[in-house]
Protein backbone atom coordinates (compact mmCIF):
# COMPACT_ATOMS: atom_id res chain seq x y z
CA UNK A 1 0.00 0.00 0.00
CA UNK A 2 1.12 3.75 -0.70
CA UNK A 3 2.09 5.49 1.90
CA UNK A 4 -0.21 8.85 2.94
CA UNK A 5 0.22 12.15 0.71
CA UNK A 6 1.11 15.29 3.22
CA UNK A 7 -2.24 16.97 1.04
CA UNK A 8 -4.38 16.51 -1.67
CA UNK A 9 -2.68 17.58 -4.22
CA UNK A 10 -0.51 14.63 -3.25
CA UNK A 11 -3.19 12.71 -3.17
CA UNK A 12 -3.79 13.77 -6.34
CA UNK A 13 -1.22 12.69 -7.78
CA UNK A 14 -1.00 9.50 -6.22
CA UNK A 15 -4.54 8.30 -7.77
CA UNK A 16 -3.00 9.77 -11.15
CA UNK A 17 0.05 8.09 -10.92
CA UNK A 18 0.94 4.90 -12.34
CA UNK A 19 2.32 3.31 -9.19
CA UNK A 20 -1.30 3.58 -8.16
CA UNK A 21 -3.37 0.69 -9.74
CA UNK A 22 -5.95 0.07 -6.97
CA UNK A 23 -8.29 2.27 -4.58
CA UNK A 24 -10.88 1.58 -2.27
CA UNK A 25 -12.91 3.54 0.32
CA UNK A 26 -14.46 3.04 3.30
CA UNK A 27 -16.99 5.86 4.11
CA UNK A 28 -19.06 6.95 6.81
CA UNK A 29 -21.85 9.52 7.94
CA UNK A 30 -19.84 12.49 7.36
CA UNK A 31 -19.82 12.27 3.74
CA UNK A 32 -23.78 12.24 3.93
CA UNK A 33 -24.27 14.91 5.81
CA UNK A 34 -24.14 17.62 2.89
CA UNK A 35 -27.11 15.60 1.79
CA UNK A 36 -29.35 16.93 4.74
CA UNK A 37 -29.01 13.54 6.29
CA UNK A 38 -27.76 14.48 10.24
CA UNK A 39 -25.73 11.67 11.62
CA UNK A 40 -26.25 9.92 14.76
CA UNK A 41 -23.89 11.92 17.21
CA UNK A 42 -23.67 15.27 15.94
CA UNK A 43 -26.66 18.08 17.34
CA UNK A 44 -29.69 17.28 15.63
CA UNK A 45 -28.73 13.72 15.08
CA UNK A 46 -30.75 10.26 15.86
CA UNK A 47 -29.44 10.17 19.45
CA UNK A 48 -29.72 13.82 20.26
CA UNK A 49 -33.04 14.29 18.82
CA UNK A 50 -34.51 11.36 20.22
CA UNK A 51 -37.88 11.44 22.55
CA UNK A 52 -38.59 7.71 23.60
CA UNK A 53 -41.66 8.68 25.63
CA UNK A 54 -43.73 9.31 22.11
CA UNK A 55 -42.67 6.02 21.17
CA UNK A 56 -45.10 3.05 20.69
CA UNK A 57 -43.00 0.73 23.95
CA UNK A 58 -43.55 -0.07 27.18
CA UNK A 59 -42.31 1.93 30.14
CA UNK A 60 -39.22 -0.26 30.67
CA UNK A 61 -38.31 -0.14 27.00
CA UNK A 62 -38.67 4.14 26.99
CA UNK A 63 -36.31 4.11 29.58
CA UNK A 64 -33.87 1.68 28.28
CA UNK A 65 -33.77 3.89 24.97
CA UNK A 66 -33.62 7.07 27.30
CA UNK A 67 -30.88 5.72 29.01
CA UNK A 68 -29.00 4.49 26.02
CA UNK A 69 -31.02 5.83 22.16
CA UNK A 70 -28.88 2.77 20.64
CA UNK A 71 -31.60 0.36 22.25
CA UNK A 72 -34.16 1.89 18.86
CA UNK A 73 -31.47 -0.10 16.92
CA UNK A 74 -30.76 -2.85 18.92
CA UNK A 75 -31.78 -6.57 17.70
CA UNK A 76 -33.26 -8.04 21.26
CA UNK A 77 -35.55 -4.55 21.18
CA UNK A 78 -36.62 -5.22 17.73
CA UNK A 79 -37.12 -8.53 18.21
CA UNK A 80 -39.34 -7.95 20.99
CA UNK A 81 -41.21 -4.17 19.70
CA UNK A 82 -40.47 -3.68 15.98
CA UNK A 83 -42.36 -0.40 16.60
CA UNK A 84 -38.78 1.86 18.11
CA UNK A 85 -37.00 1.35 15.13
CA UNK A 86 -40.14 1.70 12.27
CA UNK A 87 -41.20 5.01 14.07
CA UNK A 88 -37.94 6.58 14.07
CA UNK A 89 -37.34 5.56 10.88
CA UNK A 90 -40.66 6.65 8.82
CA UNK A 91 -39.09 9.89 7.81
CA UNK A 92 -35.74 8.35 7.18
CA UNK A 93 -37.58 5.28 4.80
CA UNK A 94 -40.06 7.25 3.29
CA UNK A 95 -37.73 10.70 2.48
CA UNK A 96 -35.52 7.42 0.66
CA UNK A 97 -38.56 6.24 -1.17
CA UNK A 98 -39.18 9.79 -2.22
CA UNK A 99 -35.29 10.48 -3.40
CA UNK A 100 -35.31 13.90 -1.19
CA UNK A 101 -31.70 13.23 -0.39
CA UNK A 102 -28.89 13.35 -3.14
CA UNK A 103 -25.33 11.83 -3.29
CA UNK A 104 -22.88 14.58 -2.22
CA UNK A 105 -19.39 15.35 -3.88
CA UNK A 106 -17.93 12.83 -1.93
CA UNK A 107 -19.97 10.27 -3.54
CA UNK A 108 -19.74 11.75 -7.16
CA UNK A 109 -15.78 11.61 -6.26
CA UNK A 110 -15.84 7.47 -6.33
CA UNK A 111 -18.02 7.59 -9.10
CA UNK A 112 -15.96 9.76 -11.06
CA UNK A 113 -12.44 7.98 -9.81
CA UNK A 114 -14.42 5.21 -11.84
CA UNK A 115 -15.16 6.38 -14.86
CA UNK A 116 -12.55 8.31 -15.45
CA UNK A 117 -9.53 6.12 -13.98
CA UNK A 118 -11.02 2.66 -13.25
CA UNK A 119 -8.96 2.24 -10.51
CA UNK A 120 -11.90 1.89 -7.54
CA UNK A 121 -11.73 -1.53 -6.70
CA UNK A 122 -14.15 -0.82 -4.10
CA UNK A 123 -16.46 1.19 -2.24
CA UNK A 124 -17.29 0.62 1.27
CA UNK A 125 -19.97 2.80 3.10
CA UNK A 126 -20.73 2.26 6.75
CA UNK A 127 -23.90 4.41 5.86
CA UNK A 128 -27.10 2.85 5.52
CA UNK A 129 -28.81 5.56 3.20
CA UNK A 130 -28.29 4.22 -0.25
CA UNK A 131 -26.40 7.42 -1.75
CA UNK A 132 -23.35 5.07 -2.67
CA UNK A 133 -26.04 3.04 -4.67
CA UNK A 134 -27.88 6.15 -5.86
CA UNK A 135 -24.64 6.98 -8.35
CA UNK A 136 -25.51 5.46 -11.48
CA UNK A 137 -21.91 4.85 -12.91
CA UNK A 138 -20.73 2.47 -9.83
CA UNK A 139 -21.60 -0.63 -10.59
CA UNK A 140 -23.15 -2.41 -7.99
CA UNK A 141 -20.07 -5.14 -7.44
CA UNK A 142 -18.14 -2.35 -6.70
CA UNK A 143 -20.22 -1.27 -3.61
CA UNK A 144 -19.90 -3.15 -0.64
CA UNK A 145 -23.08 -2.09 2.33
CA UNK A 146 -21.04 -2.62 5.35
CA UNK A 147 -24.13 -1.89 7.64
CA UNK A 148 -26.58 -3.18 5.31
CA UNK A 149 -29.57 -0.29 3.45
CA UNK A 150 -32.56 1.61 4.00
CA UNK A 151 -33.35 0.74 0.09
CA UNK A 152 -33.82 -3.59 0.75
CA UNK A 153 -36.35 -4.63 3.22
CA UNK A 154 -36.50 -8.36 4.81
CA UNK A 155 -37.51 -9.86 7.38
CA UNK A 156 -35.32 -10.06 10.56
CA UNK A 157 -36.66 -13.50 11.74
CA UNK A 158 -36.68 -15.82 8.75
CA UNK A 159 -34.96 -13.46 6.14
CA UNK A 160 -37.55 -13.67 3.27
CA UNK A 161 -37.09 -11.08 1.05
CA UNK A 162 -39.50 -8.12 0.19
CA UNK A 163 -39.30 -7.49 -3.79
CA UNK A 164 -40.90 -4.33 -3.63
CA UNK A 165 -39.21 -1.30 -1.88
CA UNK A 166 -41.87 0.68 -2.77
CA UNK A 167 -44.67 -2.07 -1.45
CA UNK A 168 -42.84 -1.81 2.07
CA UNK A 169 -42.96 2.05 1.96
CA UNK A 170 -47.00 2.13 1.30
CA UNK A 171 -47.04 -0.48 4.45
CA UNK A 172 -45.13 2.20 6.39
CA UNK A 173 -47.23 4.86 5.39
CA UNK A 174 -50.21 3.10 6.57
CA UNK A 175 -49.80 1.47 9.78
CA UNK A 176 -46.69 3.46 11.34
CA UNK A 177 -47.16 6.52 13.19
CA UNK A 178 -45.52 9.62 12.79
CA UNK A 179 -43.66 10.64 16.29
CA UNK A 180 -42.48 14.04 14.34
CA UNK A 181 -46.14 15.34 13.48
CA UNK A 182 -45.03 16.12 10.44
CA UNK A 183 -47.60 13.99 8.04
CA UNK A 184 -51.02 14.50 8.67
CA UNK A 185 -52.24 11.87 7.09
CA UNK A 186 -50.01 9.01 9.32
CA UNK A 187 -51.77 6.64 11.62
CA UNK A 188 -52.39 7.77 15.06
CA UNK A 189 -51.18 4.19 16.34
CA UNK A 190 -49.07 2.02 14.54
CA UNK A 191 -50.40 -1.41 13.45
CA UNK A 192 -47.26 -4.33 13.41
CA UNK A 193 -46.24 -4.94 9.61
CA UNK A 194 -46.00 -8.63 9.61
CA UNK A 195 -43.88 -10.86 7.25
CA UNK A 196 -46.12 -12.80 4.43
CA UNK A 197 -43.89 -16.09 5.18
CA UNK A 198 -43.50 -16.42 8.84
CA UNK A 199 -46.38 -14.11 9.90
CA UNK A 200 -43.60 -12.25 12.86
CA UNK A 201 -43.88 -8.57 13.20
CA UNK A 202 -40.03 -7.78 12.00
CA UNK A 203 -39.76 -6.42 8.77
CA UNK A 204 -37.91 -4.15 8.06
CA UNK A 205 -34.55 -2.26 5.98
CA UNK A 206 -32.03 -4.62 5.56
CA UNK A 207 -29.81 -1.78 8.05
CA UNK A 208 -28.04 -4.04 10.64
CA UNK A 209 -28.71 -3.99 14.37
CA UNK A 210 -26.60 -3.83 16.97
CA UNK A 211 -26.52 -7.38 18.24
CA UNK A 212 -26.14 -8.95 14.61
CA UNK A 213 -23.89 -9.57 12.78
CA UNK A 214 -22.05 -7.76 9.57
CA UNK A 215 -22.71 -9.15 6.23
CA UNK A 216 -20.73 -12.06 4.74
CA UNK A 217 -20.27 -10.19 1.70
CA UNK A 218 -18.26 -7.47 3.70
CA UNK A 219 -15.92 -9.89 5.45
CA UNK A 220 -15.28 -11.99 2.37
CA UNK A 221 -14.57 -8.93 0.05
CA UNK A 222 -11.98 -7.23 3.04
CA UNK A 223 -10.27 -10.65 3.01
CA UNK A 224 -9.84 -10.70 -1.11
CA UNK A 225 -9.29 -6.86 -1.66
CA UNK A 226 -7.39 -5.11 1.35
CA UNK A 227 -4.17 -7.05 1.09
CA UNK A 228 -3.94 -5.56 -2.04
CA UNK A 229 -5.33 -2.00 -2.51
CA UNK A 230 -2.58 0.87 -3.35
CA UNK A 231 -4.52 3.35 -1.63
CA UNK A 232 -7.71 3.11 0.97
CA UNK A 233 -9.09 6.19 1.90
CA UNK A 234 -11.07 6.54 4.78
CA UNK A 235 -13.86 9.69 4.98
CA UNK A 236 -16.47 10.83 7.11
CA UNK A 237 -16.15 7.68 9.59
CA UNK A 238 -14.75 7.83 12.90
CA UNK A 239 -14.08 4.06 13.24
CA UNK A 240 -16.00 4.24 16.13
CA UNK A 241 -19.83 2.18 16.78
Amino acid sequence: MIGAPADLAGLARILLSSQCKSVAFLTGAGVSVASGIPDFRSPGGMYDSLRPELITATPIQQQMMKDDPTYVVEKNMFLQNSFPYLEVRRPFILGTQQKKWKPTIAHRFMELLHTKTGKLTRAYTQNIDGLTEACENIPPEKIVAVHGTICKVSCEVCGTKVESFDDFCDEVRVNIKDIYKVDPEAPDESKPIRCKSCGRAAVKPTTVLFGSSLPQEFFERATEDLPSVDVLIVAGTSLMV
